[in-house]
C-alpha cells in the first residue's frame, strides 16, 4: 500500500472510529429519553447540515473528532435534559460510546482470523545454526555457530519439516550429522534428547536456526467463524494484559513515558502499510480502538471519564451533585487544557517525523 492511500485509510478508520463512539452515545441517548440536539463528525465549521425531529445531523470540515451535543449535559433543569435523568442513565450515556470502542476490537480480531491470510507452512534451506545452549546434545557434539545442516543419518536436510521428522525418528540413538563449515564439510555424532527431557525452551539438539536465509512457503488459510471468535478474544484479552503490564513497566519507571496524537497514528499506519499486510492493519484498527476507548474513559475534565466522575461523586453523596456552574467551568479548563495538549503533541509528532525517527523501530 502505498503512502497516500495509507493515510487515506488512516482518517477513514479514525473517521469511522469517532462515528461509532458518538453513535454510542447518540443512541443510549435516545433510549433513555435524552434529547440530542445535534450529532457531527468533524468539528465546525460544518459543510452540511440537516435537521430532522429535534436532532440536527451534520458533516464538519475538521476531521478529527465529532460530538453528540445532548441537551443540559450539567444543568438538570430543563426536560429531557441528560443531567435530568438518573445517575445510572447518565453513567450509560456516558460510558456507551467508549463501550462500543473496546467492543469493536473483538469484532475486528475475530475477521483477521475470517480473512484469508498468509501463513509460513515450511522454510527451504538452508538451515544454519544461529546459536547453541550449553551442556546441550550439540553443544558437546562440537556444533558451532553459522554451522549449516547438511544431513541427519543420512537424510538430506532440505526443510524445517524434514529436519524435524528426522530428529523425532532419531531421538536417543546416536546419529551422524553433516555440516557445512567455513565451505568445508564436517561429520560428527550426537544423541538428540527425548522429548521428555528437553529443557525449557530447547529442543531435542539444543540448537537455534536463523531461517534468514531459508525461503519461506506460505499457504493461504482461514479460520471458521467459530474458531475466528475464539482465536479473537484470545488476541483480545493478549492486548489488555500488554496493556496491563505496559503501564505497570511505565509506574515502575522500566520504559520512557512516550505519547503520540493523530499524526503519529499516520505515521504508525504508513509504516505499517510499508512493511506488513491488511492483517497488520486490521489489528492496528482493533489497537487503536481499544486504546481511544481507555483513554476517553480516563477522569479528565471534558472527556467522558471526566464527567463520569462527576456522577460517581454524586452517588457516592447519595444524590447531592456539584452545581452546574463549577462543573461546567472545571469541563472548560480541561477542553482548554485537552487542547493544549493536542497542539504540543502534534509538534512533537511533526518534529519526529523531520527528524526521520521511525515509530515501529
Amino acid at each position: 500500500m502505498s503512502t497516500p492511500l495509507a493515510i487515506v485509510w488512516f482518517v477513514a478508520v479514525l473517521m469511522f472510529l469517532v462515528f461509532i463512539h458518538e453513535l454510542g452515545h447518540f443512541l443510549t441517548a435516545k433510549w433513555k429519553g435524552v434529547k440530542v440536539l445535534e450529532f457531527g463528525i468533524g468539528m465546525p465549521p460544518r459543510i452540511w447540515g440537516k435537521q430532522r425531529g429535534e436532532t440536527m445531523y451534520s458533516l464538519n470540515w475538521i476531521p478529527i473528532g465529532g460530538f453528540c451535543k445532548m441537551l443540559g449535559e450539567e444543568d438538570p433543569s430543563e426536560t429531557g435534559s441528560l443531567a435530568s435523568k438518573s445517575a445510572g442513565s447518565r453513567l450509560l450515556v456516558l460510558s456507551a460510546g467508549s463501550l462500543v470502542m473496546l467492543v469493536f476490537p473483538l469484532i475486528v480480531f475475530s475477521l483477521i482470523y475470517m480473512v484469508p491470510r498468509d501463513v509460513i507452512v515450511e522454510y527451504d534451506g538452508p538451515l544454519k545454526i544461529s546459536e547453541v545452549s550449553e551442556d546441550s546434545p550439540a553443544y558437546h557434539a562440537g556444533i558451532e555457530i553459522g554451522d549449516e545442516i547438511l544431513t541427519i543419518a543420512g537424510t538430506e536436510i532440505t526443510t524445517l519439516s524434514i529436519l524435524k521428522e528426522v530428529t523425532n525418528e532419531s531421538t536417543g540413538t546416536e546419529v551422524p550429522v553433516v555440516l557445512m563449515r567455513d565451505s568445508e564439510e564436517v561429520e560428527i555424532e550426537m544423541i538428540p534428547r527425548p522429548r521428555e527431557e528437553w529443557p525449557p525452551g530447547e529442543g531435542a539438539f539444543g540448537i537455534t536456526l536463523d531461517l534468514g536465509e531459508a525461503t519461506p512457503i506460505k499457504e493461504q488459510e482461514s479460520d471458521p467463524p467459530w474458531e475466528a471468535v475464539s482465536n479473537g478474544a484470545t488476541l483480545y484479552w493478549d492486548t489488555i494484559v500488554t496493556t496491563k503490564d505496559g503501564i505497570e513497566a511505565l509506574i515502575n519507571q522500566e520504559i520512557d513515558f512516550e505519547v503520540g496524537g493523530v499524526v503519529a497514528g499516520g505515521q504508525v499506519t504508513t509504516e505499517i502499510a510499508e512493511t506488513g499486510d491488511w492483517h497488520d492493519l486490521m489489528f492496528w484498527a482493533g489497537l487503536l480502538s481499544f486504546n481511544l476507548g481507555v483513554v476517553n474513559l480516563l477522569p479528565i475534565p471534558a472527556l467522558d471519564g471526566g464527567r463520569i466522575v462527576f456522577v460517581l461523586i454524586e452517588m457516592g453523596r447519595r444524590g447531592k451533585r456539584v452545581s452546574p456552574e463549577t462543573e461546567g467551568k472545571i469541563h472548560l479548563a480541561g477542553f482548554a487544557l485537552l487542547i493544549a495538549f493536542i497542539i504540543f503533541v502534534t509538534y512533537q509528532d511533526i518534529a519526529r517525523i523531520f527528524r526521520g525517527e521511525n515509530l515501529l523501530s
